[in-house]
């Protein structure tokens, strides 16, 4: 559709009605029409055209609309495909950090820039001890307590998601949390007290 002014194109839509008209009461050889009557129906008819240009504009906005999603969606695809590729990198260089070796040198400042890159493309990971317990994105393989708290003890393997898609689930072990594990602990404090204040 080329951008024309709407005043233009309101003209050349009641010049075709003038003639569309015409082209109908001369076909049909009926006898003359009073200028009101002639003015009705171009009337009616730009009002029809004009109706169907509302319906193909938004039809085509829509569409638009649709295909940008569409796009949106198959880039955030192919990211998450990419970055699913690069967990198993990101859990070397986790052990690595772990056991002291990007504590500083080259291997540190590649494996910073590239962990940032990644966080930048919208990676996000989780997965720390004392989390609460969420079985949408970790992944219990232990559980020790009574369950009434949940919370993460120990993260065996961190969890990733890209934006709102969980690549990967947390692998944890679960422990009660801090309130249940103090309820479930006899007060050692009290009683201390107690027993010297009775001598």
């Amino acid at each position: 559709m080329t951008n024309q002014n709407p005043d233009n194109l309101t003209g050349e839509v009641f010049e075709a009605a003038v003639e569309d008209s015409a082209a109908a009461l001369g076909a049909e050889g009926a006898p003359e029409i009073s200028e009101d009557a002639l003015a009705d129906a171009i009337t009616a008819e730009l009002a029809e055209r004009t109706s169907d240009l509302q319906r193909l504009t938004a039809e085509y906005a829509n569409y638009r609309r649709r295909v940008e999603r569409d796009r949106k969606a198959a880039t955030d695809t192919a990211k998450a495909a990419v970055v699913s590729e690069l967990l198993p990198v990101l859990d070397d260089l986790d052990r690595a950090r772990a056991h002291g070796d990007l504590d500083n040198g080259p291997l540190k400042s590649v494996a910073d820039k590239l962990v940032t890159a990644l966080q930048k493309q919208g990676l996000e990971e989780f997965g720390s001890e004392g989390e609460p317990f969420d079985p949408t994105l970790h992944e219990a393989v232990q559980h020790e307590g009574s369950g009434a708290d949940p919370v993460l003890g120990m993260v065996m393997r961190k969890g990733y998601r890209f934006g709102d898609r969980v690549l990967r689930h947390a692998l944890v072990g679960v422990t009660d949390g801090v309130a249940d594990l103090a309820a479930a602990q006899p007060d050692t404090t009290n009683a201390g007290t107690d027993a010297a204040g009775t001598d």
